[in-house]
């Protein structure tokens, strides 16, 4: 029986194996992440999308570790981060200035819009990094220049890694606060010397058309119907493009935050700049961006944990 859970990422081959492509939808994972922050809506819409991407790209490569895709601007929101690790999980956040965002919504013409990812950043850069664990890290950095996060990505593979890429992204907003959100996409990849390799450019050509005229078929509807698995959502748009399915992978959310990380980070600090911390209650307080868990240590604790 087909498994129609989201959370979930699918790879797959098609035209005998001259596209690689990757269909992911998550919604449990984004319910977690957004209502541990409670951000706005325009910066929820923006930090589900970022996710989806990451899952997708996170899939594209071959690694063991962690994958981290990070956003950062100068405008309204300033940074976005989506963490995947090669196990499954997989955490987010975004930092943004309230004040600087109020402001620009008084501007916009058509209230109540929401604006494309890369217009909450203004000027920056996005940009991937790929972590082991074993002090070897592979990062790939472009200028965040597009109308939308998949012309930014898609300027990324076709400057740094000269991949023929095509991206679809997709965000739905639940109707009130407690509702579901969901984000996912398609990602389709021509990888040079994979597929294909007894065609000539004009066949190519006309399969890379038809692949990609199916693919932006696929509507938001379809992708989020909790009735079509994903492996059903691909037979319905790739049953004549010679289809296989070549691995499936499950995701769910995971901070790696600790108090022990966090003793590890103020051991850095000297003890007036620890005094400097403190509160009217004589504790320093510790909140992870990720979860929002909160944590408290006292200057005694540290210290006796440096000795």
């Amino acid at each position: 029986m087909a498994n129609k859970n989201f959370d979930e990422c699918t790879s797959f081959l098609i035209d005998d194996g001259l596209f690689v492509g990757r269909v992911a939808r998550l919604d449990n994972v984004l319910k977690t992440i957004i209502h541990k922050h409670g951000y706005v809506k325009n910066v929820s819409v923006a930090l589900s999308e970022t996710t989806a991407l990451a899952v997708l790209l996170a899939n594209a490569l071959k690694f063991e570790g962690l994958f981290t895709l990070q956003l950062q601007g100068n405008g309204p929101v300033s940074t976005i981060v989506a963490d995947v690790t090669s196990d499954g999980k997989i955490r987010a956040c975004a930092n943004y200035d309230k004040e600087h965002l109020e402001k620009a919504w008084a501007l916009r013409k058509n209230e109540g819009e929401i604006e494309a990812t890369p217009h909450l950043l203004g000027t920056g850069t996005l940009a991937f990094t790929i972590d082991d664990g074993k002090n070897n890290y592979h990062q790939g950095v472009v200028d965040l220049q597009g109308k939308t996060l998949e012309e930014c990505a898609l300027r990324y593979f076709k400057q740094s890694e000269q991949i023929e890429t095509m991206l679809k992204l997709f965000v739905e907003i639940p109707e009130d606060e407690e509702g579901d959100w969901k984000a996912g996409g398609i990602l389709l990849q021509r990888i040079p010397n994979y597929g294909g390799k007894n065609m000539d450019m004009e066949n190519i050509a006309e399969l890379k058309n038809e692949a990609e005229i199916l693919m932006k078929s696929l509507k938001k509807e379809e992708l989020f119907d909790k009735n079509l698995s994903l492996q059903e959502i691909l037979y319905r748009l790739y049953h004549a493009n010679k289809l296989v399915i070549t691995k499936e992978n499950s995701y769910e959310f995971k901070c790696r935050c600790s108090r022990e990380k966090l003793l590890k980070t103020l051991r850095g600090f000297s003890e007036d700049e620890l005094s400097s911390m403190l509160d009217e209650n004589s504790k320093i307080k510790a909140k992870c961006g990720f979860c929002s868990e909160e944590y408290e240590f006292t200057i005694p604790e540290i210290l006796q944990k440096l000795n």
